[in-house]
């Protein structure tokens, strides 16, 4: 199967900016105002001074969208430094997620027994309830909600990925 040349690709962006009023608005601006979707984002301070953000953005498009995405993000004033983990190559993506799931009897037990193979930690309980918490890879998340839905699903919360690239160095 040839994949066609202009198939739209998930990225991950990363940028650092400065920590300003306005800063994410612009960022989510320029996505909008060109028709760019975002699939995840993340922000958070990254300095000791509270001066510089990191902020994580996880895209599709073809290749000529996504370097678009990069030139543009780069002449926005406050940006300091836009990286495409994707296209640096290996890297981490982790994202955190709460999943609250009601039951009783054999469900009950049955979640705590797919929340130990997946490493998710109860966080709160109660007599009907469990809300886990589960750090993973974005599938491993999709995976683990999947079945919960069996299971008693009630609600989810995730925080949307971080990502570094592998090695010593700095992207």
């Amino acid at each position: 199967m040839k994949i066609k040349q202009d198939a739209a690709e998930r990225h991950v962006l990363t940028i650092t900016v400065d920590n300003e009023a306005g800063i994410l608005a612009k960022i989510a601006g320029l996505f909008t105002a060109r028709g760019y979707n975002i699939d995840s984002l993340t922000v958070a301070d990254i300095s000791e001074n509270h001066s510089v953000s990191r902020i994580t953005i996880v895209t599709h498009g073809p290749p000529a969208v996504i370097d678009q995405i990069h030139a543009q993000l780069e002449r926005l004033v406050p940006v300091h430094r836009v990286t495409d983990l994707t296209e640096l190559g290996p890297h981490v993506e982790r994202e955190l997620a709460l999943v609250k799931v009601a039951g009783t009897g054999e469900k009950r037990v049955e979640a705590l027994r797919v929340a130990d193979v997946f490493r998710a930690k109860v966080v709160d309980t109660t007599t009907a309830s469990f809300i886990f918490e589960l750090t993973g890879a974005p599938d491993k998340i999709d995976s683990f909600v999947a079945l919960m839905r069996e299971l008693g699903l009630v609600e989810v919360g995730r925080t949307g990925i971080v990502g570094m690239m592998r090695g010593s160095e700095r992207a």
